[in-house]
């Protein structure tokens, strides 16, 4: 029984909430009882006896083993029972790093044997138990084994989520909880069926802190019921940053396991019946003794507002890597053009600056007899040449527009839109590169969007360096100016999706994506800057710049899996667009961010600076990328020479 429903949300994993059970080999029961009754969506339960111990089975006279059941069997519930609502969970007893050595050898025999079950049981994820101490070498050791012949099933690393800077708990190292799952998966080799069940515990570390999890692979967020207050009514609830840390997680499709005992006296109200989540009437000898703790993720859940129209768009493109665009090289496709029609936001910034550059060119006094030349280079199908006659309309000037567009196929839709609006005496329009174009006259003002995500990822100052001949000397280009940023990123999903390619290409390539399991660990620092006109006799659209990232103190370790780009633009004057986070134009979507991987992960350790590099290159054909990590541990040179990743000139 799902949460309930919620705009843009119902496709959601973390709309389903589990709860932690303890063994019972009667499971079509506990399934009934926590489902039915308890309007839960899964159980996390044991699968094996708790007393059972391989090194206490009988040896048989031959001195072979003699196997006993140890486990229920398979046909007390259906397949798409036990794969729809049964995480394993992994007997906790288990300690693989013991000084015993029958436990751990019990621990290895017992830890392969559950996982061996829970697979053919078609099961969809387990539930690990938390290394026991400091030192995870051989648990980690023997789960690297087991994921190396794993099926679909994920396994969940439970880790309980504490920081504490005065390294009261001994078996964490440096009293951060982060540490102990760093070296697990490490020593896992970042596996991508490897993740995390969070133990939120009633006291929660500094905000910063929290945020590196987001980047993390977060299956689930065990909530213990102790970690819940007490409302005036009686009823469970949890403090606001428990409550925002719990809505982050639903955004981020973590699903909540509720687990513990009834720690609230529930009002006397509820002992005759009760609403549940989804408005049905419960009656209390039915009624789940967790089913208030339930309730209350529920109504979190609820009212979380619901997805805006562009965020429900954009969901299936969540986390998802794309190459990015080779405009100078290839033609666009209708459905590329229609995408970055849609979006109105971008063009009302363009009307709003070619209206304000068209009123400073002109005096009102010489509106009606002046007539401005503009020229749109890189016209696709003539979304800016409708933003430039609106801004004309809107301010009373007068334009002459040359659209330019080097594609064929678009040339051809705009043609039959100057013919449909009749704007035949206003607009020429171009067939031509705008680099090998000889103009006629002298533009007043150039317009063109050829920002990428990266802002000159797409070549916009090469292209407009070309177009700049045809432009007057005391001419105004739209955009004016443009910045690329970039900041370092916790990234496991988008690390493993590149590392999946098993090749070193992939991690030399940029991708365009929209990033949302990712934590961002520090404000982002300015790259490259283009200004445009640029009349300077030695100009050169090569660039590199030294950057230095200080990650908060209070964060603790993280994991740099690569770095997430964006730019900000100035059209004109105090007209901007970007994507850059902290002055993001709103509502706007025709940009993703861009992210450039590392080949091998870096870990920031607290006051401990990122240095890193970034170069960007030109050749006689082709423009290209570099970049590298220089402190505190150096990596290679990624992409040197645009040996994998370039874009063509």
């Amino acid at each position: 029984m799902a949460l309930g429903e919620r705009g843009g949300w119902d496709k959601s994993e973390s709309r389903y909430c589990g709860v932690e059970t303890d063994f019972n080999d009667d499971m079509p029961h506990l399934l009934s009882f926590n489902l039915s009754s308890g309007g839960f969506d899964f159980v996390v339960a044991t699968l094996m006896d708790p007393n059972y111990r391989p090194s206490l089975m009988e040896k048989d006279i031959g001195g072979g083993s003699h196997v006993l059941p140890f486990a229920g069997s398979d046909l007390v519930l259906s397949p798409s029972q036990w794969s729809s609502h049964v995480v394993g969970k992994i007997s906790s007893w288990i300690d693989l790093d013991s000084e015993d050595e029958i436990l751990r050898m019990d621990s290895e025999t017992t830890l392969k044997q559950e996982i061996t079950w829970a697979s053919h049981l078609s099961l969809q994820a387990c539930l690990l138990p938390s290394p026991k101490g400091a030192s995870c070498a051989n648990y980690a050791r023997c789960v690297n084994q087991i994921l190396q012949s794993l099926n679909n099933m994920q396994l969940w690393l439970r880790i309980p989520l504490v920081k504490n800077d005065d390294d009261t708990m001994d078996f964490i190292p440096s009293g951060d909880s982060w540490e102990l799952w760093n070296s697990f998966r490490l020593l896992c080799e970042h596996h991508s069926q490897l993740s995390v069940a969070l133990d939120v515990l009633s006291s929660l570390p500094s905000a910063n802190s929290l945020g590196r999890w987001f980047g993390e692979p977060v299956r689930a967020a065990i909530i213990h019921t102790d970690s819940f207050l007490t409302n005036a009514r009686g009823y469970p609830c949890l403090s606001r940053r428990h409550q925002k840390l719990i809505t982050g997680f639903l955004n981020h499709s973590i699903q909540v396991v509720i687990s513990g005992k009834l720690n609230h006296g529930v009002p006397s109200v509820s002992l005759d019946s009760a609403l549940d989540h989804t408005g049905n009437n419960v009656e209390s000898s039915q009624r789940h003794s967790l089913r208030p703790y339930l309730d209350y993720i529920a109504y979190l859940y609820q009212r979380m507002d619901p997805l805006p129209e562009q965020e429900r768009f954009e969901l299936s493109y969540r986390d998802f890597l794309q190459s990015p665009l080779q405009p100078l090289m290839d033609n666009l496709e209708a459905q590329t053009y229609e995408t970055f029609e849609k979006d109105s936001v971008k063009y009302i910034q363009y009307q709003r600056a070619i209206g304000n550059a068209l009123v400073d060119r002109v005096p009102d006094e010489e509106a009606s007899s002046l007539t401005t030349v503009l020229m749109v280079v890189g016209a696709g199908r003539g979304p800016l040449v409708r933003a430039s006659l609106q801004a004309a309309e809107e301010t009373g000037r007068k334009l002459k527009i040359y659209a330019v567009e080097k594609n064929p196929n678009a040339a051809v839709t705009l043609h039959s839109l100057v013919r449909l609006e009749g704007w035949e005496k206003t607009v020429t329009i171009v067939s031509c590169d705008m680099r090998c174009w000889d103009a006629p006259e002298k533009a007043d003002i150039l317009v063109s969007e050829l920002l990428g995500s990266f802002g000159d990822n797409e070549l916009s100052p090469e292209c407009l360096d070309g177009a700049q001949r045809f432009l007057k000397q005391d001419g105004i280009s739209i955009p004016s100016s443009y910045t690329s940023f970039i900041q370092p990123v916790t990234a496991s999903k988008l690390h493993n999706d590149v590392k999946s390619h098993k090749d070193v290409v992939h991690f030399e390539t940029a991708y365009v994506v929209k990033v949302h399991s990712v934590a961002r660990l520090s404000p982002c620092e300015p790259v490259f800057t283009f200004t445009h006109p640029n009349f300077s006799t030695k100009k050169s659209n090569q660039r590199y710049k030294k950057l230095r990232f200080e990650i908060p103190s209070d964060t603790g370790s993280a994991m740099v899996h690569g770095f997430a780009g964006y730019f900000d633009a100035m059209l004109y004057k105090d007209v901007h667009l970007g994507i850059e986070p902290s002055t993001a134009t709103p509502n706007m979507f025709s940009w993703f961010a861009i992210f450039f991987p590392l080949r091998t992960p870096v870990c920031i350790r607290p006051g401990s600076p990122l240095e890193v590099h970034f170069w960007r290159c030109c050749g006689s054909t082709k423009v290209w990328y570099e970049w590298c990590v220089a402190s505190p541990n150096p990596s290679p040179v990624h992409n040197s020479n645009g040996r994998s990743y370039w874009v063509g000139l």
